[in-house]
C-alpha cells in the first residue's frame, strides 16, 4: 500500500470533482489517499507522500495562453525536494489544454520529481488513462 496525495486547484468544482474521483479509484486500488485543495494542503505533508498527483483547471483565453493557475505553480514551488518521486499531473478543460500539463510537469521536474503520468479530462470525471497509470504503480 502506498500513500498517495492528490492536490488540485479548482474554480468551478470541475477539477475538484475529477480529483475526488481519482481519490476514490486510488482507495479502491488499496492505497491510502488524501485529496485536498492546494489552498488547504500542507506542502510538507504532500511532499512526504509516496506518490503525488497535482491538478489545475486550464486557464486562458479560448485557445491561447492556456496554462495552470499561478496558485498551482506557487504550490509546486513550495514542495520539498522530491528526489525522483513518482508524480502525475492532471487538468480539466473546456476547449483546449495548451501547455497546462507541460508547465506543471516542468515545475515538478525542476523540484526533482519523476513525472510518470499526464492526464486531461473535459469535464468533472477522472481521465480514463488515470486507472492505467494507477495500476502501473504496483509494477
Amino acid at each position: 500500500m502506498m500513500r498517495v496525495a492528490i492536490v488540485y486547484d479548482s474554480s468551478t468544482g470541475t477539477t475538484k470533482a475529477a480529483a475526488e474521483q481519482m481519490g476514490e479509484m486510488t482507495r479502491a486500488a488499496g492505497h491510502e489517499c488524501s485529496v485536498e485543495s492546494i489552498h488547504d494542503a500542507d506542502p510538507a505533508a504532500v511532499s512526504a507522500a509516496d506518490v503525488i498527483c497535482v491538478g489545475s483547471w486550464t486557464k486562458g483565453l479560448y485557445v491561447i495562453r492556456q496554462g495552470p493557475t499561478q496558485a498551482t505553480i506557487d504550490f509546486i514551488e513550495r514542495l520539498e525536494p522530491l528526489g525522483g518521486k513518482r508524480v502525475a499531473v492532471f487538468t480539466t478543460y473546456a476547449i483546449a489544454v495548451g501547455k497546462t500539463l507541460g508547465k506543471m510537469a516542468s515545475s515538478l521536474e525542476a523540484g526533482g520529481a519523476s513525472v510518470t503520468g499526464q492526464f486531461k479530462s473535459k469535464g468533472p470525471n477522472a481521465a480514463a488513462e488515470f486507472g492505467t497509470w494507477l495500476r502501473g504503480l504496483d509494477a
